[in-house]
């Protein structure tokens, strides 16, 4: 072939690659709604009491251009992913803050919010813990704080407004437990909201029932471990937040289900330390309830 007709091919070659490869870019810039994101994807949704029960709802999400939905019940639990149409259950009395997070393209999420208030708590669910809102100076009362480790004053307990703040270092530790009435054969479900902002450095916190009363000096350790965070076993180095049951590591040691074998006063034990909690575990919405 003629050596000049072959330099013609190839600059047309080349002049058409650069023409197409221009064309591409002025279409992506000139592009701005590809139809991939919903900016405007609608949250709202409706609540509906369930018949026949004071603490049972049903949420229901409008679906047009939701792609998923997210739900943060007003309990301290957080935001978690659910369905479209959710039932929910409210056992304890109060005013709970409804959000639905409505997932759309592009995967923005939008979110709306309504307020459920339950006037009763459920006659077999309702929380036996008193107080367990750490809500003012009269749920505090409620608490005894002990002294685990008496041989340094590196461990508190701070309330505040909901919440009750553990921190230690030098590798103290602090208690504070309840007494609760018991049925023997029921099974009792304990949890609550935990958080840190930083994490620990060698630490723990430990969730016990029992019906031997904690004594100053003494690590309670009646029938083991109902829930945990220790750095040992990869939970709480970082921060977290939300309930125990989720946040919790090593399963064997996160059950959170007590057996009374004997009907009368058992005490719900809570109790942490270690080398370093930095800016401590803040404790919310303690709950010990009779299982379903």
């Amino acid at each position: 072939m003629n050596i000049k007709i072959v330099l013609k091919r190839c600059i047309y070659l080349m002049f058409a690659i650069i023409a197409l490869s221009s064309l591409g870019s002025c279409q992506s810039e000139d592009i701005v709604d590809n139809g991939l994101s919903d900016a405007t994807v609608d949250p709202t949704f409706t609540i509906t009491p369930v018949e026949g029960s004071a603490n049972k709802f049903t949420l229901t999400a409008q679906t047009k251009n939701v792609l998923g939905s997210k739900w943060d019940l007003g309990n301290g639990g957080g935001m978690y992913t659910g369905k479209m149409t959710e039932t929910i259950f409210l056992p304890d009395a109060g005013t709970y803050t409804i959000t639905h997070g409505a997932i759309g393209r592009g995967g923005i999420v939008n979110t709306a919010s309504q307020d459920i208030v339950v006037a009763t708590a459920d006659p077999i669910a309702g929380n036996i813990i008193k107080g367990g809102k750490l809500l003012d100076a009269a749920d505090w009362a409620k608490w005894t704080v002990y002294d685990v480790a008496t041989w340094s004053n590196n461990a508190t307990w701070a309330f505040g407004t909901g919440y009750a703040l553990l921190n230690s270092f030098g590798w103290d530790q602090y208690g504070m437990y309840q007494a609760v009435n018991v049925v023997a054969g029921k099974k009792y479900n304990i949890d609550m909201v935990v958080s840190s902002t930083t994490g620990g450095q060698n630490c723990w916190f430990e969730v016990y029932c029992g019906y031997s009363v904690p004594v100053n000096g003494s690590e309670y350790n009646e029938g083991g471990k109902l829930r945990a965070i220790s750095t040992w076993d990869n939970c709480g180095n970082t921060s977290y937040s939300g309930k125990i049951s989720v946040v919790g590591c090593k399963a064997e040691n996160n059950l959170g289900i007590f057996t009374a074998t004997t009907t009368g006063v058992v005490y719900l034990v809570m109790r942490g330390g270690g080398e370093d909690m930095k800016a401590g575990i803040k404790i919310q919405n303690i709950e010990m309830r009779p299982s379903l």
